[in-house]
């Protein structure tokens, strides 16, 4: 793999360790303000909510600043969010600082992924994505095991200790190298930079773009994930624990972040093979499987009577997360070509869509209604993201 691929992986590894230590901590930190699910959730929603907002400036922004500068940039401002977490007082200065972070979080992953993507060939990019996304797991395989020991003495220390890791990331995306062909100036004009080189090679415009179904499938996978990853399993499953299954706020933690961390140890062991899977076979497959099986998961993930069945049903989802982890993104590569910082952006607006509108539902529902209805509703969108990229064409038709 070239050598972005592992600088991205690492600053990667830096994020999602900081990211796992919070991410069991947070909705029951909401939740020590005296709100209740539906406001727990609007946590996790305003991250994304700002993310979205914020991600269709990022191709304005690497157009004129270059994609390691607003990578940097965007790193630096999570930071300081989760700091500003840490101290907050109140539940409004908790959610008003951690949707501040979404507006950095959409400058570093947008940029991330379009270096990531120019940097390889299309025979690699299932193999990239999983070594990249293959070192988010490695944190989230110790960041929630290490939040829940953290929420046992303080629910404020994690987000410290994720600043921590975002500087230690930032310090590592210094090292960056250009990428011959990534197209960084106005107008799609190609200019010398750190990040961007002088090429006559051009992503696809994005309207044309849009009309592929391989991109076409590569959003829903991406609503569907987001939905589901910061709504149901994010949000909804340490408020599950704690409701049903444990006797504490801090007990619910402990044991939330201990799942999450067996569950991201087998999507971590499932994440390379995928990646293979992915370059050697096609992306089709791997998208239908493992939408199909996250589905199956979140159907049964209500009913189960224990910690350990949890557990085992959150496995059961890491095998499906694997599967259709990287498949998306290479097919986004697929369908836009090198350097195409604005389909990346939509791509990343879907997932980011997926991620607000899912805790606000499913926080909704399981208020109003019951926790079943509120998995079932993440079960019915990993369906329909299946049913689409059955429909998708082979990797040499265009549209």
């Amino acid at each position: 793999m070239p050598r972005n691929v592992w600088i991205l992986s690492l600053i990667a590894l830096g994020v999602a360790i900081g990211f796992g230590v919070v991410n069991p901590v947070l909705p029951v930190f909401a939740s020590s303000f005296a709100v209740d699910e539906f406001a727990a959730g609007a946590v996790v929603a305003a991250f994304a909510l700002m993310r979205l907002l914020f991600a269709p400036a990022v191709g304005f922004l690497t157009d004129r600043l270059g994609h390691r500068l607003v990578l940097l940039s965007g790193i630096l401002i999570v930071a300081l969010s989760s700091v500003g977490v840490g101290l907050a007082q109140s539940y409004p200065a908790m959610l008003l600082a951690r949707g501040a972070g979404g507006a950095g979080s959409a400058m570093f992953s947008v940029s991330a992924m379009t270096v990531l993507l120019a940097s390889v060939e299309a025979d690699r990019r299932g193999r990239a994505s999983a070594l990249y996304q293959g070192s988010f797991l490695v944190g989230a395989v110790a960041g929630p095991a290490v939040g829940g020991l953290f929420a046992a003495i303080s629910l404020r220390a994690p987000f410290f200790f994720y600043a921590g890791t975002l500087v230690i990331a930032a310090l590592v995306a210094l090292n960056l190298e250009a990428v011959p062909g990534l197209i960084a100036g106005p107008g799609g004009r190609a200019v010398s930079r750190k990040l961007g080189t002088a090429s006559s090679i051009k992503p696809r415009p994005l309207g044309e773009v849009l009309r592929d179904r391989r991109y076409q499938a590569a959003l829903l996978a991406a609503l569907a994930q987001g939905w589901n990853t910061a709504g149901a399993r994010g949000a909804l499953v340490p408020l599950f624990v704690a409701a049903v299954l444990a006797s504490s706020p801090s007990q619910a933690a402990l044991w939330t972040g201990l799942a999450m961390s067996l569950a991201a140890g087998l999507q971590m062991a499932a994440i390379w093979p995928s990646g293979w899977i992915v370059d050697r076979y096609g992306r089709r497959g791997p998208m239908v499987g493992g939408a199909l099986v996250a589905g199956i998961a979140m159907v049964f993930l209500p009913h189960s009577p224990s910690i350990v069945w949890l557990t085992a049903l959150l496995m059961v989802y890491a095998l499906g997360a694997a599967l259709i982890g990287t498949a998306p993104a290479a097919a986004v590569g697929d369908a836009a070509g090198p350097g195409a910082t604005r389909a990346i952006a939509v791509f990343s607006m879907a997932g980011d869509t997926g991620a607000v509108l899912g805790p606000l539902v499913a926080g909704y529902l399981a208020a109003q209604t019951s926790y079943t209805a509120a998995f079932s509703a993440g079960a019915g969108l990993w369906l329909a993201s299946a049913v689409t990229s059955w429909l998708m064409r082979p990797p040499e038709a265009r549209a």
